[in-house]
């Protein structure tokens, strides 16, 4: 009978006739058998980095014993069980007086004699099974506590009065259950038994019963009716409901408690709807107004929906107040409030302030958007307002702020929508009676969360443009070597473009890191598959953030964009930042290994600023360093240009090859060649340009 369908075993042995033999008895259980077959150390690390195995039968292999075997997993950090077939020298000591394995446990056994096959292939399959096991445990662990997160998030936000006890003792309650007893706050209730919050013997008891009959495991009854007892001495008639819960991994019972009341339910309801609605034009409130938009913005925010705002101010109060005082601005307002509604029919208006209202409105283009504002503004502007046999007009002023997926969130969306406001005034003298859209990308440089705005919409429509400066190779005489620059023009009067060290910070905190160096090495790559059409020794240098770095799926990226482009090693070399490299070394040198695997070579940027940089190269093995600016602005200096040639000497003598970049003058120059550097790279010798140009 076949226990599962596929096995991924890993052999290390020196005789693979032994192994293939193991796969043809696994065959008898399973439809494939993945067989991995290795005899020494740097195989068996290329192979577990490279493919997950199911279980690790050791035999013999050429630099490594079985306790080194069991060291390279555990240094992995990989769950693998392993099985020892003992050798001619672990005879004495893999098996005791009974002639069995001194090591049986669900991860390991040693040792099994290779000739006796039936127990091997036993072993495997049982180790196989419990590895199966601890994986299914695991990912049912994690799924049980993204559960209990949501669960409890779920309760500290219910309107609902709940609470957790273990053994009858209070250990949480939400807001809802501290106000119902009376409780002032959390530390409060923590310790009490719950029944001290029952009112009378009786009820006592039963509730005794009730909760021992709950935890040996009944389900029969959860719901118990009482007479519930408040800190101040009052009482209520309430229903209360138990359940099987976890709070923090631990078992505990829930208990959820409903007042009874005929029509608690239906007051509370109407009390509700009251409390959303403006009492002078009957349209919803400010209240109103915030919960739809919570639930627009929260839609968009999972890209259901587009959405936008429009906040409408009434231009002439002050004029309106002055000649028909308090009597003709609530007139006013109310026209205004029916009208806004009659005209609206599948969005939602409210009542923002005294003389603001908002709207909502779901999936319109822009040039919708615009159409919709000039009609209000339209209607408005020709409504005969009639007050106390008198007539008096208004206008409005509409600013316009779309909702969509990235979109911050909606205290912002207001501030930008009063923003357009005062736009407007500005533009019209204070006179009114227009509208303005407000576009995230012409406010870029002064509100980070229309730059993250900015990043995610160049990001998906491929604003974000590159540069290509070109680096001189002494070694070969050429100059096919191109190191990317990444800019951002924003859409706004000044045609500000903006570099990395002026947005990355926004990009961090809003998580876009990954994504636009993503974006920079799919779209350089497309550029140089182009130019080595003609020139095939083309060759591109780039700069990745600390999120690149310590991204597992880097790799894989890089391995298929460099095939794509011709696939030779050099083709692409990545450059990360000394101190990022510094910051996660370990990581680093696992990165800088993976890569280099994928025929990509690797660079540290802003090298020597620190006082570790050789120390740092000698760790992780790059192909290149860029120096840091320091070494180069002072390189007229006599001491300056020691301090290069000895940093540069010292880099050489670890194999690597150094660039020497800011080169912006003819006096830089000269001494550039006699400093030891293999790349020299500056504006003196070439600009960036946005198209890459090789000099024939």
């Amino acid at each position: 009978m076949r226990i599962q369908s596929t096995l991924n075993l890993l052999v290390i042995d020196d005789d693979q006739l032994y192994a293939e033999r193991l796969v043809s008895l696994l065959e008898n259980y399973y439809d494939t058998v993945n067989l991995g077959f290795l005899d020494d150390k740097e195989e068996l690390l290329k192979s577990l980095r490279q493919q997950p195995w199911d279980t690790l039968v050791f035999g013999n292999a050429y630099d490594m014993s079985f306790t080194d075997v069991v060291a390279i997993v555990q240094e992995q950090g990989i769950d693998l069980p392993m099985i020892c077939l003992a050798s001619e020298e672990m005879a004495t000591t893999a098996f005791n007086d009974e002639g069995l394995p001194i090591t049986i446990s669900g991860t390991m056994v040693k040792a099994l004699r290779a000739d006796q096959e039936m127990a091997v292939v036993m072993s495997i399959c049982l180790q196989h099974d419990n590895l199966r096991s601890r994986r299914e445990l695991k990912t049912l662990r994690h799924v049980i506590s993204e559960a209990e997160q949501r669960a409890n998030v779920l309760i500290k936000n219910s309107k609902s009065a709940v609470a957790y006890i273990d053994q009858g003792i209070h250990i949480f309650a939400n807001d809802p259950y501290l106000q119902l007893f009376g409780f002032e706050s959390m530390n409060d209730a923590i310790g009490v038994p719950i029944i001290d919050l029952i009112a009378g013997g009786d009820n006592v008891k039963g509730f005794k019963q009730f909760l021992r009959q709950f935890d040996k495991g009944s389900r029969q009854e959860v719901e118990f009716k009482f007479e519930s007892l408040r800190k101040d001495g009052s009482t209520f008639e309430a229903k209360l409901q138990l359940a099987a819960a976890t709070l923090e991994g631990e078992p505990v019972t829930q208990v959820i408690i409903q007042q009874n009341s005929n029509n608690s339910a239906e007051v509370a309801k109407r009390l509700a709807a009251a409390e959303r609605k403006d009492s002078l034009t009957g349209i919803d409130n400010r209240l109103g107004f915030e919960e739809q938009i919570a639930i627009v913005y929260q839609q968009a925010q999972q890209g259901l929906l587009t959405a936008a705002l429009f906040y409408i101010q009434l231009d002439n109060v002050g004029k309106i107040n002055s000649s028909l005082g308090l009597q003709g601005v609530d007139a006013t307002v109310k026209q205004v409030a029916y009208t806004l509604d009659e005209l609206i029919t599948d969005g939602h208006v409210s009542r923002f302030s005294d003389t603001a209202f908002t709207i909502l409105v779901e999936d319109k283009t822009t040039s919708e958007l615009e159409k919709l504002a000039k009609h209000i503004n339209l209607r408005i502007s020709e409504m005969f307002i009639e007050v106390d046999k008198r007539t008096v007009s208004t206008t409005v002023s509409i600013g316009v702020v779309k909702i969509e997926r990235n979109t911050a969130e909606p205290s912002i969306l207001l501030e930008r929508a009063m923003h357009a406001i005062n736009q407007i005034m500005i533009e019209t003298s204070n006179h009114g009676g227009t509208y303005h859209l407000y576009d995230p990308s012409e406010h870029a440089n002064s509100d980070d969360h229309a730059l993250a705005e900015s990043l995610v919409d160049a990001i998906a429509n491929n604003r974000f443009e590159l540069s290509f400066q070109p680096i001189y190779d002494i070694t070969h005489d050429r100059s096919d070597f191109f190191e990317v620059y990444l800019r951002l023009p924003l859409a706004n009067a000044e045609n500000t473009v903006l570099t990395p060290d002026q947005f990355m910070a926004v990009a961090k905190t809003h998580k876009l890191r990954e994504k636009i160096d993503r974006w920079v090495l799919i779209n350089a790559c497309k550029k140089i598959n182009e130019v080595r059409k003609t020139h095939p020794e083309a060759r591109l240098l780039v700069q990745l953030t600390s999120a690149s770095l310590v991204d597992k799926k880097l790799p894989d990226v890089v391995s298929q964009l460099i095939k794509a482009v011709g696939g030779a090693a050099g083709t692409l070399t990545l450059q990360f930042n000394e101190k990022d490299i510094s910051d996660h070394l370990t990581v680093a040198k696992n990165q800088f290994s993976a890569l280099g695997q994928v025929s990509c070579q690797m660079g540290i940027n802003n090298f020597g600023s620190s006082a570790r940089s050789i120390e740092i190269a000698s760790f992780v093995q790059p192909d290149m360093v860029r120096l840091a600016h320091s070494y180069v602005e002072g390189i007229d200096s006599a001491d300056n240009l020691e301090a290069v040639k000895s940093l540069i000497g010292r880099t050489n003598e670890v194999n690597v090859d150094v660039l020497m970049p800011y080169i912006e003058d003819a006096a830089t120059m000269s001494v550039a060649w006699s400093v030891g550097a293999r790349y020299l790279q500056g504006f003196y010798l070439e600009e960036p340009s946005s198209t890459i140009k090789i000099a024939n």
